[in-house]
């Protein structure tokens, strides 16, 4: 992760609000942050003192997504919502499986977009790995600047990623629609990783904690939207659940890859407040 001068903003930085993925970058200790993104996640954890745990859950899940499927023979990946790169980006999971796998990176975030050029400029392949700032609420706009970057063969099957992101997508955006159309421009034999916040089924130990963290997040520059286990599963109309289909976080494939965090939670799976699921279009 590259060095960042505490005291610079970047262009087009809103430090008005806090910014969801500056928030998830500081839950998993990262540097590219500022006093308001920090003050927003102490008071989180200061409310519900688990979420930074779950935000290293939701980090593990989407390693073992990816070196699953490159274990697969699945050899590019599309993450949108892909955040501020941390420990465990798409990319190294994946060429540590095969070193000529592709990753596209999409963020709305500058700060993610940034910092993923500078990460993929010293110590990645610009031939094989690219980032740009788009909206994944546009899915043709997404799709078109993907396949530009030149990284991606559109006619060979596709890791789509969406960790950690659609509970940011509210209802008047039609998110079912935004997945249908993603599905749609995929090719056969393509896959979508993801996973999202439930309260279906959620231990009632903590619920005081996790309502004011989402309260907080009303008040950021997005808002939380938790889904039912079924509006979930919903996102993979079209797609061929893979085994152990729509589980909570800690029960996907926990043995795929190291995952200290996630082993905290598999006595008690509900207690992590996520779905995870894997789809195989056909």
């Amino acid at each position: 992760m590259p060095d960042r001068d505490p005291d610079h903003v970047p262009e087009g930085i809103d430090l008005d609000r806090p910014n969801p993925a500056r928030i998830y970058d500081w839950f998993l200790g990262g540097t590219a942050n500022w006093a308001i993104d920090r003050e927003f996640g102490a008071k989180a954890v200061e409310a519900f003192p688990m979420i930074r745990t779950m935000a290293r859950v939701g980090r593990e899940f989407l390693g073992r997504g990816v070196h699953y499927l490159a274990r697969q023979g699945v050899t590019q990946f599309l993450d949108l919502g892909s955040g501020v790169p941390t420990v465990g980006n798409v990319h190294e999971v994946a060429d540590s499986v095969n070193p000529e796998s592709r990753c596209v990176y999409v963020d709305n975030e500058p700060v993610a977009v940034a910092h993923s050029q500078v990460l993929l400029e010293q110590e990645g392949d610009l031939d094989r790995h690219a980032v740009f700032q788009g909206d994944l609420r546009e899915p043709e706009r997404v799709w078109e600047r993907a396949l530009e970057t030149g990284v991606l063969d559109p006619g060979q099957p596709i890791g789509l990623i969406l960790v950690n992101v659609l509970y940011f997508v509210g209802p008047e955006d039609r998110p079912q629609e935004i997945l249908a159309k993603y599905r749609d421009l995929l090719p056969s034999g393509s896959y979508l990783l993801s996973s999202h916040l439930t309260a279906d089924g959620v231990p009632e130990e903590g619920a005081e904690g996790r309502d004011e963290v989402r309260r907080q997040y009303q008040r950021s520059s997005s808002e939380l939207h938790l889904r039912s286990r079924e509006e979930f599963t919903r996102f993979f109309d079209g797609f061929e659940l893979v085994d152990p289909g729509v589980v909570w976080i800690p029960e996907w494939r926990p043995d795929e890859r190291e995952s200290p965090a996630t082993r905290q939670f598999l006595a008690n799976p509900p207690a992590s407040s996520g779905l995870a699921a894997l789809g195989r279009k056909p």
